[in-house]
């Protein structure tokens, strides 16, 4: 098969990761995805990688803490979901780097650009953990964020879901799929893709966004290759 793309983000929500559990690591998800991912570098593509948190910590939903200490305990969990992807790559032969936006040096290389960029040419997976290194961002706009800085052309959006639908299909069974959007219809219609901060960044840089599901094995390697699955936002 023939890849679509030579650079692209791997964005997967740290709920992906839980699997059946819904909280923690499941050693299946991390083998499967490892085996995904190994799949699409074997074609060569060049794959850096934000990984959420949420199968740990969600600080939206703690009403007794402070926004900003919710939001950087967050960024915490994503580097141990880092970490754990990190450990799941190597063991498939993958090499990996784990950089982080917060310093923490014992364990991961700060997040400095152009090394980040050196390492993707040079074959090296590069995971970005600890979302933005700031409060009030997801690791949604951390995806965009990086998306743009390392010149990836498509977020891969790896999500429980299949695709981007008008309503949470697992609530309402009306609820409408879409196959294509463009950033604007996703702000307009305020769409649970991404929040609004990373569709407008993605917008503006010109960075398209494919949705899909992550626990359906082979979909990596079909939204790579430009395969029609889930829903494409341009």
């Amino acid at each position: 098969m023939k890849p679509k793309y030579k650079r692209v983000l791997l964005k997967i929500s740290g709920e992906a990761l839980a699997g059946e559990a819904k909280t923690g690591l499941s050693d299946k998800m991390l083998k499967e995805v490892a085996t995904q991912v190994k799949e699409i570098y074997d074609l060569g593509v060049e794959i850096a990688v934000v990984v959420g948190g949420g199968n740990f910590w969600r600080g939206r939903q703690s009403n007794d803490m402070d926004r900003s200490t919710a939001d950087y305990m967050g960024m915490l969990a994503t580097v141990i979901n880092s970490l754990a992807l990190q450990s799941a790559f190597e063991a498939m032969s993958i090499p990996t780097r784990v950089q982080t936006a917060i310093e923490m040096k014992e364990i991961a290389e700060p997040y400095i650009r152009r090394r980040a960029v050196r390492e993707l040419a040079e074959k090296n997976v590069v995971i970005f953990g600890a979302g933005t290194g700031n409060p009030f961002f997801s690791t949604d706009t951390a995806a965009a964020l990086r998306a743009a800085e390392v010149d990836a052309e498509v977020i891969l959006l790896a999500k429980k879901v299949d695709a981007v639908y008008s309503d949470d299909p697992e609530k309402n069974p009306n609820a409408v799929k879409y196959d294509e959007l463009t950033h604007s219809e996703v702000l307009e219609r305020d769409l649970k893709v991404m929040d609004g901060t990373a569709a407008s960044l993605c917008r503006d840089n010109d960075i398209a966004v494919h949705v899909f599901a992550l626990a359906e094995y082979g979909n990596l390697m079909k939204a790579v290759c430009g395969e029609k699955i889930g829903t494409i936002v341009r």
